[in-house]
């Protein structure tokens, strides 16, 4: 993202701002109180329907053609919510990447329906918030899809950014840098500007890591209201409790697939063991991955 690009849209934000300031109440996510709250927090946002979003074949990924991930085969269905998880060094950050298409295969397929926009969430280690731009500047930024980067933000662009704000931020939160958030403040204001991408499949990497848990309760509650929406949602996880009480499906990663289905099938002790002993006694020789004639 050049520094340009930045103050450009910093600029469309300012001019998209409302006269009068949001009042962001005390409200944790959605200030609706009827059993209608998650059509009213995400109005205008459509349920999501497809068929089967991402289907892997025999997909191999790696870094100059050494495998850290070998041939996964299988499908996300569309609205599904699964978690992938598996010891570290397993493989899932590059798989996340591969889906998000920030990283090529060695060898098989990541196919995905084109139709369909990806929002992608990296890491908070892997996002540059030194640029002082203030946190309501930088969640206009998730309407680029809307808008292209040089152009004044949509009419409904002001409203969109409030409402992420009010869903997820406390008081005055959006006159604050980015640069002077705590972790969790950090992530609460990537949750917005994501949450203005509306893409239909939505994936996310370790969301929650060293963050307080009152901000983890809060954003997966929004995690759960894109689920009710119908996307299709992955997250690499550490927290196998959290795993065990939002995510039907699990894809439990050791370089290969141990277990891909139903969370509770996956997430064994015998599964767990075997992912353990796979990454603890990995092979520093692994062959290059050759793709067939």
């Amino acid at each position: 993202m050049t520094t340009i690009m930045i103050i450009t849209t910093i600029m469309m934000a300012q001019m998209a701002r409302p006269l009068v300031k949001a009042s962001w109440g005390s409200q944790r996510l959605c200030g609706c109180n009827s059993g209608a709250a998650l059509d009213c927090c995400f109005v205008g946002y459509p349920r999501m329907t497809v068929g089967t979003p991402i289907r892997l074949a025999n997909l191999t990924l790696g870094y100059d053609r050494h495998p850290a991930v070998h041939h996964i085969s299988g499908t996300f269905s569309a609205g599904s919510l699964t978690a992938l998880v598996g010891p570290n060094g397993a493989g899932k950050s590059i798989l996340i990447k591969a889906l998000a298409g920030v990283l090529t295969s060695i060898d098989g397929q990541c196919v995905i329906d084109p139709s369909l926009r990806r929002a992608y969430l990296p890491q908070l280690t892997e996002i540059d918030r030194s640029f002082p731009t203030s946190v309501y500047d930088f969640v206009a930024m998730g309407l680029w899809s809307k808008s292209g980067s040089l152009h004044a933000l949509p009419a409904f662009g002001a409203h969109r950014i409030a409402d992420a704000l009010t869903l997820v931020a406390p008081k005055d939160f959006d006159h604050q840098l980015i640069g002077a958030l705590s972790g969790g403040q950090f992530q609460r204001a990537l949750f917005a500007r994501f949450m203005l991408k509306d893409a239909p499949i939505i994936l996310i990497d370790e969301p929650f890591s060293a963050i307080d848990s009152a901000t983890v309760d809060d954003l997966m509650q929004l995690v759960m209201r894109w689920h009710h929406e119908g996307r299709t949602i992955i997250t690499v996880l550490h927290d196998l409790a959290l795993v065990k009480t939002y995510f039907p499906k699990t894809l439990l990663l050791a370089r290969d697939v141990i277990g891909w289905d139903d969370t509770h099938s996956v997430l064994t002790e015998d599964n767990l063991k075997l992912a353990r002993q796979k990454i603890e006694a990995p092979d520093p020789h692994a062959p290059l991955c050759e793709h067939d004639a």
